[in-house]
């Protein structure tokens, strides 16, 4: 049996969830794997407070370079979060060979292509299931599972915050600021909360299953995004009623060779897998080219969820040292390609919902089809239009002469 030292940074959330997943299930997996995992030290600023579990004497330190430099450590979990320190950790780790298990998605979104590259450099990895749909393991099923297939499409709710208050409006009726400072008392939403209702933590994930997909580190930069701040329950009732729900939607499409990436809230029809995903849930809907439509679904946020992924990839990352595998396949299928061609945001192509606030709906129609836009359906009952597909630089075209409508994306799946 061989005994793997892990070095965790950062005793928060996640760095709970993992002892504590380790401590319970530590010699289960090792009955799996042959490698029993051993949490040596962990560092974190705050070494006083108490967590709710227990660590022997000495593990705790707040001098995360010593632990990094240890030679007895084999693998080094990267929990603390941000871009900045935690870069520099990280790059350190990889420099000197070891093996770094990440849930952060920021750093990854924001400077990917660098640590990418210097793992690949000193023949390690960077494992990071965890930055991705907390416990759901859709990027092991990317480059295991879908491996053989030409991603089409990728629809992912990839932001437990932005779901729990969307089902809450949709199913209580009550105001989104109500709604969003509950999920704060529960821990579901940061303070301030602008990177998950502004769709920045979405834009980020968008970011890492595009890279896998499509073979290249994806800036952040070319993902079109938009939040669920503004948004009202009068649209959430309206949707309810022609057959849809609202959902907070990262959206992923290889179209023609050019890769077509946005996150904003879009009307889904009903009938679709992803209209039943509910509360903090994530969901990601996976068309490939020869397994047609998958989907993967569960807890996309929270201690333990989000340390069960953290201690698959501590497994994985140890049973690839013990092989000598050097750089592991989540480096080399980020690195595939120098680049791609992005689908620019004014060229997107999309159907709209459109709800007229003032002004008449023959004028408003009248005005959308001079920019290229039919309608397909016209509500006059709730002054509502719903377009045919267009580009969305005719939809802000035409909205300038709209007056203060508003304007949602819907998505059928075609």
């Amino acid at each position: 049996m061989k005994e793997i030292k892990i070095g965790i940074l950062g005793f928060g959330t996640v760095g709970v969830g993992v002892v504590e997943g380790i401590q319970k299930n530590g010699a289960l997996m090792a009955e799996r794997t042959g490698i029993y995992p051993v949490v040596a030290k962990i560092a974190d600023l705050d070494i006083t407070t108490d967590r709710g579990i227990t660590v022997p004497d000495g593990v705790l330190t707040t001098d995360a370079m010593s632990v990094i430099a240890d030679d007895q450590i084999d693998l080094i979990a990267e929990l603390i979060g941000g871009t900045t320190v935690a870069r520099t950790f990280m790059l350190e780790a990889l420099k000197q060979g070891k093996p770094v298990v990440t849930a952060n998605k920021a750093l990854l979104a924001e400077h990917g292509a660098e640590l990418y590259k210097v793992a690949q450099e000193n023949k390690t990895g960077i494992y990071y299931e965890a930055a991705v749909g907390g416990g759901i393991p859709i990027l092991l099923a990317q480059r295991t599972g879908l491996v053989g297939n030409q991603i089409e499409s990728i629809y992912g709710i990839l932001n437990g915050t932005c779901n729990y208050i969307l089902t809450r409006m949709e199913l209580e009726g009550l105001p989104f600021d109500e709604i969003l400072a509950d999920a704060q008392k529960l821990g579901y939403a940061e303070t301030p909360p602008d990177l998950d209702i502004d769709g920045i933590d979405t834009a980020h994930k968008t970011t890492i299953l595009a890279s896998m997909a499509y073979g290249t580190p994806v800036p952040i930069s070319v993902v079109a995004t938009k939040g669920i701040r503004a948004l009202s329950g009068q649209e959430i009732s309206n949707a309810d009623a022609l057959g849809y729900r609202i959902k907070l939607l990262a959206i992923i499409k290889n179209k023609g060779g050019k890769v077509e990436l946005s996150v904003e809230p879009t009307l889904v029809p009903k009938t679709h897998m992803t209209a039943s995903v509910n509360d903090s849930f994530n969901a990601v809907f996976v068309k490939g080219d020869l397994v047609g439509d998958t989907m993967y679904y569960g807890r996309g946020a929270g201690s333990l969820p989000t340390g069960s992924a953290v201690i698959a990839d501590l497994m994985e990352a140890a049973a690839d040292q013990s092989n000598k595998v050097g750089a592991p396949v989540g480096i080399h299928m980020m690195l595939q390609k120098e680049a791609v061609e992005y689908c620019a945001a004014g060229a997107i192509e999309k159907c709209c919902y459109i709800r007229i606030v003032e002004g008449d709906l023959k004028e408003a129609a009248t005005i959308l089809k001079k920019h290229g836009i039919d309608t397909r359906l016209i509500e006059e009952s709730t002054s509502i239009i719903l377009t045919q597909k267009a580009k969305e630089s005719a939809f802000v075209a035409a909205m300038k002469e709209l007056n203060g409508a508003i304007r949602l994306r819907l998505e059928n799946f075609e």
